[in-house]
């Protein structure tokens, strides 16, 4: 296979492109190596990437129409799409929601535009989210559940990416899949995501900012997991487009994960609770059962071994004692 992967310098996109080479396959990243975070991270999960047989990379915008369609014209043995650029964030979408616009309903279109007239495409992959759950009340998420409640702009983004992704599956026979992460973490991680900062804040020190309600839980995703639902359903293709979960069908309570970052770190958290923002949901939890009955996926790696695993890569970065 000749696999685009875009985001190939995020988290996901990095674990994917990793596990793709691994398996022997071509991979095509693509970034724009934007500076939502620090960019040093991403250099970084790149320069892990560049070394290997195999790889090739592009820093682009998935926005820049004519850039794009020069790729493709240039990389016609594209057989698959592993789409998982977008502008990330919930809350950070309340404050730049024409940013969100841009790199998760824009390019997206762009990226389906120029990818229909690939002659050896056979499947494109994308990342959803369960954001799109918005304010069901109804526990666990199914596939099948109304998403026409967001809780923020991000998930209106995300849920048009769906719609979009039918759409063109439907009117040029792509196909595709959209998968709804829930909660990745793991090494390599994002540093604006709540397992990340509260390591940081335990590790230093400071303040972590708790948001009240015992009922605040998630169902937090080992990113190896995730990577083995990407992979399992890439040579899948459904006749047009279909939806998958993808979470630990698990959930756990955010004071557990604190709990076990503290025993990892060795530190006890400084905790300041605050109300909870209106974009955040109180509860996320997954059914995974169509992506089991499909490639019989299921999640393999616990909250406490996970967490153990990203508090080991988190002390070698940040060189933390």
């Amino acid at each position: 296979m000749t696999v685009l992967v875009t985001g190939a310098a995020g988290f996901v996109g990095y674990h994917v492109a990793e596990s793709l080479l691994a398996a022997g396959h071509d991979v095509l990243g693509v970034d724009n190596l934007n500076d939502y975070y620090d960019p040093a991270l991403k250099e970084a999960r790149l320069a892990r990437l560049a070394p290997r047989t195999g790889f090739t990379f592009r820093r682009l915008d998935l926005s820049d129409t004519a850039g794009v369609a020069a790729l493709f014209e240039e990389r016609r043995e594209i057989s698959h799409i592993v789409h998982l650029a977008a502008q990330a964030g919930v809350r950070h979408s309340l404050l730049d929601p024409c940013a969100y616009v841009t790199a998760n309903v824009m390019a997206h279109v762009v990226l389906l535009e120029a990818a229909r007239a690939l002659p050896h495409l056979k499947h494109v992959v994308y990342a959803s989210s369960s954001s799109v759950y918005g304010l069901n009340a109804t526990l666990p998420f199914r596939e099948s559940d109304a998403v026409d409640q967001p809780s923020s702009l991000y998930a209106v983004t995300k849920r048009t990416g769906e719609l979009t992704a039918h759409a063109y599956a439907h009117l040029y026979g792509v196909p595709q899949t959209g998968l709804r992460f829930f909660t990745a973490y793991g090494p390599w991680g994002r540093p604006d995501m709540a397992y990340y900062h509260f390591a940081q804040a335990i590790a230093t020190g400071e303040l972590l900012t708790l948001y009240e309600g015992d009922g605040l839980v998630r169902d937090f995703t080992y990113v190896d997991d995730i990577v083995r639902g990407i992979v399992g359903v890439l040579d899948l293709p459904p006749q047009q487009a279909r939806i998958l979960n993808l979470g630990s069908d698990n959930p756990a309570p955010v004071r557990r994960l604190i709990a076990l970052l503290e025993s990892e770190l060795g530190r006890v958290a400084r905790i300041q609770e605050k109300p909870r923002p209106r974009a955040d949901v109180e509860a996320t939890w997954s059914d995974v059962s169509a992506i089991e009955a499909l490639t019989g996926w299921k999640p393999q790696v616990s909250l406490e071994e996970g967490v153990a695993r990203f508090v080991a890569w988190f002390r070698a970065y940040h060189e933390v004692g």
